[in-house]
């Protein structure tokens, strides 16, 4: 009977933490999410280039899992084998490439938009300098992808409630959507389809790591952000 209550007493708690780690479906606001894209604030500024940070950082694990990078690393890895580029370079130029799109599609950047192409791009090469290659021990490997996606999903909770702009990427999906009325779903994975398979024809390494970002991505995201709106969330 003791172990019964004792198993009945344990429930409610681990039922309040699946909750705290349900997705959520909107970006929330937050006590640092900016008036406009440029009212940048000391509190705004520090987690913005936190998240970015974290951003890059979880991006170069994947990288150094040796078992596929997400679409726009496997991009720059291919940009990197054929010029004299690293890949954090090739991360920067073609951030700044894609930001180019914008202006026909009259998409403007704000201030996170231009912090987003310089601290993932310098993150992500620090990161490749740290870490060491995880090649041929495949538990460690998985560990790194794992790992990778959940800094991935963590950075952008934080960086995307900053308010401060979306990033090259986003921006150009949100603007395409708006251009064609194609669901915002569909233009994204068009996007990072042809990242994959430019990035793929120039040698960039596609495998299972590529895989499972692509399938958890969307759920670690949004579980950060549930956290963020739990911890830090605002009604005001």
């Amino acid at each position: 009977m003791a172990t019964s209550t004792e198993g009945n007493a344990s429930n409610p708690n681990s039922l309040s933490f699946l909750r705290r780690l349900k997705p959520s479906r909107t970006v929330p606001r937050t006590h640092w999410t900016a008036e406009h894209r440029w009212s940048v604030k000391p509190q705004g500024l520090a987690i913005l280039s936190l998240g970015l940070i974290i951003f890059g950082l979880g991006d170069s694990l994947i990288i150094q899992s040796h078992i596929g990078n997400a679409p726009w690393s496997v991009l720059a890895q291919g940009i990197s084998n054929h010029t004299p580029l690293s890949i954090g370079e090739a991360t920067l130029l073609i951030g700044a490439a894609v930001l180019l799109l914008w202006w026909p599609l009259e998409q403007r950047p704000g201030f996170g938009t231009i912090a987003n192409i310089i601290l993932i791009s310098a993150a992500l090469q620090l990161g490749l300098f740290i870490f060491p290659v995880a090649s041929h021990h495949f538990l460690i490997q998985l560990l790194y992808v794992l790992s990778g996606i959940a800094l991935v999903g963590g950075g952008t909770a934080l960086y995307i409630t900053c308010g401060l702009g979306p990033g090259p990427r986003d921006g150009l999906m949100t603007a395409l959507h708006h251009r064609t009325g194609i669901r915002v779903g569909r233009v994204r994975l068009f996007i990072e389809i042809c990242a994959l398979i430019c990035g793929s024809l120039l040698g960039g390494r596609v495998g299972l790591g590529t895989a499972l970002f692509a399938l958890l991505i969307g759920n670690s995201m949004a579980i950060f952000l549930s956290v963020v709106n739990r911890y830090a969330g605002t009604t005001n």
